[in-house]
């Protein structure tokens, strides 16, 4: 039976329908909103999933083309693996949901999102968290709370619920937010350069919006919700955690203590080992239970000596950040880099400059477009020291890529200022908590190195918390085992003046406005801290590009010489191109940029672009050519493809009776133009030039 909720949210209408389609799966909606639609499907196997060590959730969001009427290009014509976009919504969904399954249930969920209608004014991501959750939420897959989420904006002053792509392109916050009717659970997005103050007002909006779309799913759930599937929780026998700690506990407190990553993970791994095969006799066939049990009185052990003894894995207070080392030009031939390393954190940054034929085109349902600024994150096994296959690109290198970039677009010059397009790329040599932020660290001293005129540092900070009962810990750039154990990973990235970018993931049921507070309060005063190394290591930018980048240099033509210098087929672009090595972009505005390493075959090209394109003006001088000649003057070629006429009596000051008795065919003369009549006709003087011969003495 089909049923649909109704709300009013930022002018438009948002429905969530159920029982009409998918009507297979545990539970499926059917979300609209404008005329953008998505299907979301959420299914559970019906036996629990062993010997995993997680909750084996999958959620994929893709987008068919036909949402927008457009067919795929390429030869196969059809959807091929994600792109980057549907990737990150695929992660947008899956972090606030995630912590909401209960303990102990391990039967695989399956969640998909199709983007199936496109209106180009309403994105889906929003609509594909709300289909996701209101799915799982109207199932008999036992997940029992209502999730929303909602994007906001600001434009002039005014804060908007779901702004449309036309608002975003005004607006000077783009956050995605969701969370529960009682609490924040993630936070997704970028500014420029917004004060704390009036981020948490954005925040406290969007949550109020939130609480409303949960009422609606409510009322879905009560006009079409399955009773929750019973399960039994998958968790370790309790005498088995019992053992666990008589064996382990006070050997893993100790380790706990050892400041370097290293050196504890070793000392862990051996406390495992003897752990396991002491109790692998007493417990057969129970291995995955006793490193569950090992795992989850380690993650106790940590918790408590940070909440309760106030003491951190490596020393630190719980505002200290770790010692940071800052290098430059540490590559001898790229166009700039920096070596950012923050504790056993370490990030390798490399900038290169391209031209606008670099630009990455993308093709998606908005619309085709282009991207001039772009930084890649990639995160080999060697930074953590182990040894696993690479096959690619995984999600969470898409999603720390993306999430630095957007960090550090706020300070990138605009085009017409710097008409580069910029690629950064962060290989991150050492992990131990917040490489992402190392990378936005990395990416702002690897630009100044190479020249980009940013106009200040950006930096960027995690921040994470271990909450006990009422008793709770906010600490200050996290080590990765902070990071597993806590409850929180808060990164928070900006200038001096405000925030460019944050993402928040909460592993419990969500956080209060006011812890938040407090954490952005914190993470400002790092940010200022790091902010000053920087300052201190790259005060600006450099004054020139590296000698190894391209020179662009930019020239405007009128659009009706656009044909001249293309010429026929391409004849004339591709000689200059041939003959003096330098690139060429021509805009159809009739912006030239013209881009060579070498500064001496850029000025050739813009010379050649120059001749090409170059309009006759009154009262300016030129070498022509002779190329025709009449009973009435001659045609004098002044620029490429531009002739005008020399009258009889402007060829010399005495008269003359034929013009070959001066001009032939071939001649070479400098001639001035002295008139250029509406149809465009040039008139030209070769006696003005002249001097007038001095009359002889009587």
């Amino acid at each position: 039976m089909k049923h649909v909720v109704k709300l009013e949210l930022g002018g438009r209408t948002l429905s969530i329908e159920t029982g009409r389609m998918a009507k297979q799966a545990n539970g499926a909606c059917l979300v609209q909103y404008g005329d953008s639609v998505i299907l979301a499907t959420s299914c559970a196997s019906s036996e629990p999933l062993l010997g995993r060590g997680f909750f084996p959730l999958t959620v994929d969001y893709r987008e068919r083309t036909y949402a927008a009427g457009k067919i795929p290009g390429g030869f196969f014509k059809r959807e091929g693996r994600p792109g980057s976009k549907e990737t990150l919504v695929s992660r947008i969904i899956d972090r606030p949901i995630r912590p909401l399954f209960p303990d102990g249930y391990l039967h695989e969920v399956q969640c998909l999102v199709n983007a199936i209608s496109a209106d180009r004014e309403n994105d889906t991501d929003m609509i594909a968290l709300l289909g996701v959750t209101a799915s799982l939420y109207i199932s008999d897959i036992p997940f029992s709370t209502p999730v929303a989420g909602v994007r906001v904006g600001r434009v002039n002053g005014q804060l908007i619920v779901n702004p449309t792509f036309a608002q975003l392109e005004e607006s000077d916050i783009n956050i995605f937010v969701a969370g529960t009717p009682d609490s924040i659970a993630m936070v997704e997005g970028g500014a420029l350069e917004v004060p704390e103050k009036e981020m948490l007002e954005a925040l406290e909006f969007a949550h109020e919006n939130i609480k409303k779309i949960t009422t609606v799913i409510e009322e879905l759930r009560q006009l079409a919700g399955k009773p929750k599937a019973e399960f039994t929780a998958v968790l370790p026998p309790a005498d088995m955690i019992a053992r666990v700690r008589e064996l382990g506990e006070s050997r893993i407190r100790e380790a706990c203590m050892i400041g370097d990553k290293e050196q504890r993970n070793t000392a862990k791994s051996e406390i495992k080992s003897d752990i396991v095969s002491t109790l692998i006799e007493e417990f057969p066939d129970q291995e995955g239970f006793i490193k569950t049990a090992i795992h989850d009185l380690d993650s106790e052990i940590n918790r408590i000596l940070i909440v309760k003894d106030k003491r951190r894995i490596d020393g630190r207070g719980h505002e200290d950040i770790r010692q940071i080392t800052i290098e430059s030009s540490v590559l001898p031939r790229t166009h700039g880099s920096a070596l950012f390393t923050r504790g056993q954190t370490q990030a390798l940054v490399v900038l290169t400059l391209g031209t606008k034929v670099d630009e990455q085109r993308i093709d998606d349902l908005q619309g085709d477009h282009t991207k001039s600024y772009m930084l890649h994150y990639n995160f080999p096994p060697s930074s953590v020291g182990e040894v696993r296959p690479i096959r690619g690109v995984g999600r969470r290198e898409i999603g720390h890529g993306m999430l630095a970039e957007r960090a550090l677009e706020p300070v990138i010059p605009a085009d017409d200022s710097f008409p580069y397009t910029i690629r950064l790329v962060s290989d991150i040599l050492e992990s131990n908590g917040s490489s992402s932020m190392a990378s936005v660290c990395g990416g702002s001293i690897a630009m100044m190195d190479g020249g980009v005129p940013i106009k200040c540092h950006v930096a960027g900070i995690a921040m994470g918390l271990i909450k006990e009962g009422d008793d709770f810990a906010i600490l200050t750039d996290i080590l990765g085992d902070e990071d597993h154990f806590g409850d929180m990973d808060f990164k928070v990235c900006g200038t001096a003046e405000g925030i460019t970018a944050l993402q928040m993931d909460i592993k419990i049921d969500g956080i209060d406005i006011g812890t938040m507070a407090k954490a952005m309060d914190n993470a400002r005063n790092a940010r200022l801290s790091i902010l000053k190394a920087m300052e201190e290591a790259m005060p600006s930018h450099r004054k020139s590009i590296s000698e190894f980048a391209p020179r662009i240099i930019t020239v405007k033509i009128p659009i009706n010489k656009i044909g001249d210098l293309i010429g026929p087929g391409g004849k004339n672009i591709r000689a200059i191109v041939e003959q003096t090595g330098a690139k060429i972009d021509i805009e159809d505005d009739g912006t030239v940029m013209i881009a060579s390493v070498d500064s001496t075959a850029s000025e050739k090209a813009l010379a050649r672009v120059q001749a090409l394109t170059e309009s006759a003006e009154i009262g300016k001088e030129y070498d022509g050519t002779v190329r025709r000649t009449a009973a009435f003057g001659a045609f004098v070629e002044i620029l490429p493809g531009t002739d005008g006429l020399v009258h009889i009596s402007e060829i010399a000051h005495e008269r003359i009776a034929k013009v070959e008795d001066v001009l032939t065919v071939g001649d070479s003369v400098r001639v001035k133009v002295i008139n250029i009549d509406p149809e465009g006709k040039i008139r030209l003087s070769r006696k003005a030039l002249m001097d007038r011969a001095e009359p002889a003495d009587a």
